[in-house]
């Protein structure tokens, strides 16, 4: 039996690598949802732990983890340093991680099923050295291989990637005013009615159960498990909305928009646009596209200011997770960790059809440009909707502090009580926030990597230093 401490960085609460760890003899310290570095150092001390385990969820978690193991190294730590989560991989641990932290080994794990295994070799005396040495031969060659890797599409100047940005023709277009200016709050929705919005398929991808929904449930390697899972995801989510172990609330709001310098939109108290309420910033993809296609900002898709248009934005804050505190508590006093995992998934499963409902009511309904749409869910999973709702964090913007603009418009936290850690991560975890736009030849993309010259005025934009813009869009940069 050994010590490991979890600190989830930035993931959803208790693990299902600890769980299995625990199952296999292993004493885990599970320390919780977004733990400080100097908290997860400090406890693996003072309970002389073997072996430290970093999960992570969201993209400030690929730099916070550095932070770890650069601390690690500082503090004079030896022991192994497990990494996985959705956000990881092999590559970036190879690349960023491990050559912060020399003195003890590194290994990426890339799901539960195989944590047991790393560790036990890594605490055996016969199997360590042998297993230590080959990640590390294998690590090295991935750097290799991407230290001498040509990108995919050469780079662009920032200047020339704005001039090949998507233009639309605003004169002969006309966007759609919403039916209200300013915030709504939702409180007490029905989950009876988002229950009809779920997409079960990530929900088992939260398992470790490969294949889509429904089919995996007919699947002839892990269908009778999925069956089972899903029966009991069920039974729990008529208990969840009959008595009670869950709220749902929401906050909406829509500004009139226009778009500046490019990569910039403004937002305004009313239709005067004489009161700016507060600036967005944006990034823009920056390597060279194939067949003339734009290089695209979420900034294209609103007005310019010099049209004179009319143009306007919407966002959202909705959360699934309030008040499942007290049935947390008695799970993990029961030692219920399957059932604590289970209610988790399903929260974190009612948030994103919270999300789903609310932007299928915006556009038939609070904003009305496809007042007569009528999609099916696996329409609506499959985004064949108008419109679109960006979130901070994710590809097509992928800045995280770009959520406390939006909590702050929302007013979120004293509306919905859902509030940022100093990583920009939502708690409850079982919440989603975003981004309203109603152009039709609005999309979904991703930024890919950027060059320091958009880094340069991106921070200079928002107002922040160089160094502090680096460390956020870290994961962007060329």
């Amino acid at each position: 039996m050994t010590a490991t401490v979890n600190g989830d960085v930035h993931d959803i609460g208790k693990n299902i690598v600890g769980i299995v760890l625990q199952c296999n003899n292993f004493d885990v310290i599970d320390m919780g949802v977004m733990v400080p570095c100097d908290k997860i150092l400090a406890t693996a001390k003072a309970e002389n732990a073997d072996i430290i385990g970093l999960s992570g969820l969201i993209t400030p978690s690929l730099d916070e983890m550095v932070h770890v193991a650069k601390e690690m190294q500082r503090q004079g730590f030896d022991m192994p340093l497990l990494i996985g989560g959705a956000t990881t991989s092999k590559a970036h641990t190879a690349v960023k991680i491990e050559p912060a932290y020399s003195n003890g080994p590194t290994v990426y794990v890339p799901d539960a099923s195989r944590s047991v295994a790393v560790a036990t070799k890594l605490i055996s005396e016969e199997l360590c050295d042998g297993f230590v040495q080959e990640r590390r031969t294998e690590y090295e060659t991935i750097r290799e291989r991407n230290k001498n890797r040509k990108p995919k599409a050469p780079p662009l100047s920032y200047e020339q990637a704005i001039a090949n940005r998507l233009i639309l023709d605003w004169q002969n277009y006309t966007p759609p005013k919403p039916s209200f200016l300013g915030v709504r709050v939702f409180e007490d929705y029905d989950l009876n009615e988002l229950k009809e919005y779920i997409d079960w398929t990530p929900f088992f991808i939260t398992w470790e159960l490969a294949g889509k929904y429904p089919n995996i449930l007919e699947d002839d390697i892990v269908g009778e498990q999925a069956r089972a899972l899903f029966a009991d995801a069920q039974a729990m989510l008529t208990d969840i909305i009959e008595k009670g172990w869950l709220t749902a609330k929401a906050t909406i709001g829509f500004w009139p928009a226009s778009t500046v310098n490019h990569d910039d939109i403004e937002l305004y108290k009313d239709d005067s646009r004489e009161e700016r309420l507060a600036t967005l910033h944006h990034i823009r993809q920056q390597v060279q596209k194939p067949s003339k296609k734009p290089n695209l900002s979420l900034a294209d898709y609103i007005a310019p200011k010099s049209s004179q248009t009319a143009d306007y934005i919407g966002g959202f804050v909705v959360t699934a997770g309030l008040n499942m505190e007290s049935m947390i508590t008695e799970f993990e006093q029961n030692h219920d960790d399957y059932n604590s995992i289970l209610l988790k998934a399903l929260a974190d499963r009612l948030a994103e059809a919270f999300a789903e409902r609310m932007h299928e009511r915006v556009r038939k309904e609070f904003w009305s440009y496809a007042p007569s749409e009528n999609l099916d869910n696996t329409a609506l999973i499959k985004e064949r909707y108008a419109g679109i709702r960006p979130a901070p964090g994710y590809p097509a913007c992928p800045e995280h502090t770009e959520k406390a603009t939006l909590f702050e418009l929302l007013n979120a936290t004293e509306s919905i009580d859902v509030t940022l850690s100093e990583h920009f991560a939502m708690l409850p975890a079982a919440s989603v926030s975003g981004w309203y736009l109603s152009h039709p030849e609005s999309s979904y993309f991703a930024i890919g990597k950027i060059d320091r010259d958009q880094l340069t005025s991106y921070a200079k934009r928002k107002g922040m230093s160089l160094e502090e813009a680096e460390r956020w869009l870290a994961p962007n940069l060329l």
